[in-house]
């Protein structure tokens, strides 16, 4: 539910938030060791780590930023959709799964977005969808993400027509 609402970015937030925090942990630190120097407190608690300098490092635990959270983009649910509307189409093309749809058929949707690699035209809820081989199985086609699309039903029959003819005038040189 929580992508449904998702309408803040977060990364100007996040950004504050290390920045209090840091300013804290260095108060914090300072306060630790007041006959210490600021430099030996840096080197004590906030060591060079990976690519940055300022960072809470203390032997196998390091402090990550809040920055570092990776900010995921959603889309807004079209108005009258709905999960149990029965647009598999639609929802498994939006979300990668949909509870009466393969996994296979779900990944070509969302990579295919939506489209008949064909006829270049949208499925709709209605379409006969069928998986095709790009190299068809019977010329030594792999069963793999690599070699299927999915296509329309009469495409799929175009398609088959043709690979059927290619393979035939193979078979007669």
């Amino acid at each position: 539910m929580g992508q449904l609402f998702s309408s803040v970015v977060s990364k100007e937030t996040f950004y504050s938030l290390d920045n209090l925090l840091w300013r804290r942990l260095g108060r914090w630190a300072n306060r630790r060791h007041p006959n210490k120097s600021s430099t030996w407190v840096k080197r004590k608690y906030f060591p060079p780590y990976e690519t940055r300098n300022w960072i809470l490092n203390q032997g196998k635990y390091v402090l990550n930023l809040h920055s570092d959270v990776p900010i995921i983009r959603y889309h807004k649910i079209r108005g009258n959709k709905s999960p149990y509307d029965g647009d598999w189409i639609y929802w498994s093309n939006r979300v990668g799964k949909y509870p009466r749809v393969k996994t296979r058929i779900a990944n070509l949707l969302k990579s295919q977005k939506n489209k008949c690699t064909s006829c270049r035209l949208n499925f709709r809820p209605t379409d006969r969808i069928e998986v095709d081989h790009i190299v068809p199985r019977s010329v030594g086609g792999e069963d793999t993400y690599k070699n299927i699309q999915l296509l329309h039903r009469h495409c799929h029959d175009v398609k088959t027509t043709e690979d059927l003819k290619a393979a035939n005038f193979l078979k007669t040189l």
